[in-house]
């Protein structure tokens, strides 16, 4: 009689398939969770859609000329601009969950002193990610709008398309959301062993330049909101190079190890 039988043989494989079936199955699992979290805040929004985009644009509002208002110029605007509005709002708002469910799902592959580092990064993506979006609201907006609204030639009477409004500005939330998530980026790439502090110091130059070709990219083409991108992100470059002074690489912590 044999000493292997056939059910023996394919039980490595089977643990083998065990493990990626078991990981995939809590992948699904944090994806649902995560596209409940967007659809509960999404629930307890929808009711005050058209307040929230009313509150979005009072930015513009508050620059158009006396008499202007916002036009819708498709049947549906008026409902699918806030609807759009809210449901990309209630992702922002969603972000933690989502993340905690990211972390959930990375966090047993990690060493403990790795762990340590991905903590505060998480929690400053978050926090950072915010700061871009108010940043845009409350500073970039105010100007920009107040710039368009008064170089225009008078016999035009300003009357923004709601849509058009909406793809702007959401355009410019996630331009300057990404944005300020450059120190986090910086402390990861000098963490990671990547790089290092005294060689991004060297690529500065180079840093600046790109910062003003992403701002371009990324922004209306005015050389205003291009700016306000490009030197945030620049600062927040130099604020990212002082927090990786504090960080070592992960390659020298595991050969201390």
């Amino acid at each position: 009689m044999s000493e292997h039988s056939p059910k023996s043989e394919q039980t490595p494989e089977k643990d083998k398939e065990q493990p990626l079936v078991q990981h995939l199955l809590e992948l699904r699992g944090r994806i649902l969770k995560s596209l409940i979290a967007v659809l509960v805040v999404f629930a307890g929004l929808f009711y005050f859609a058209n307040d929230i985009y009313v509150y979005i644009s009072e930015p513009l509002l508050a620059n158009l000329p006396e008499g202007s208002t916002m036009i819708a110029t498709e049947v549906a605007s008026p409902f699918l601009a806030p609807f759009k509005l809210t449901i990309v709002l209630s992702f922002f708002l969603a972000i933690p969950v989502i993340l905690h469910q990211v972390w959930g799902f990375i966090a047993p592959g990690l060493y403990r002193h790795e762990k340590l580092i991905a903590v505060p990064l998480l929690v400053a993506s978050i926090l950072l990610f915010y700061l871009g979006i108010a940043f845009a609201y409350y500073v970039v907006f105010p100007l920009i709008f107040s710039f368009f609204t008064s170089v225009g030639p008078e016999s035009v009477t300003v009357m923004t398309d709601i849509n058009s409004y909406l793809d702007f500005i959401l355009k410019l939330f996630f331009a300057f959301g990404v944005a300020f998530e450059i120190p986090v980026a910086t402390v990861l790439l000098v963490w990671s062993g990547v790089t290092t502090v005294a060689s991004l110091k060297e690529k500065r130059p180079y840093v600046v330049v790109g910062c003003f070709i992403v701002g371009m990219i990324m922004t209306p083409p005015d050389i205003i909101s291009q700016a306000l991108l490009a030197i945030p992100m620049w600062l927040l470059f130099e604020c990212g190079i002082v927090f990786a002074r504090f960080v070592k690489s992960r390659k020298g912590v595991e050969e201390e190890a």
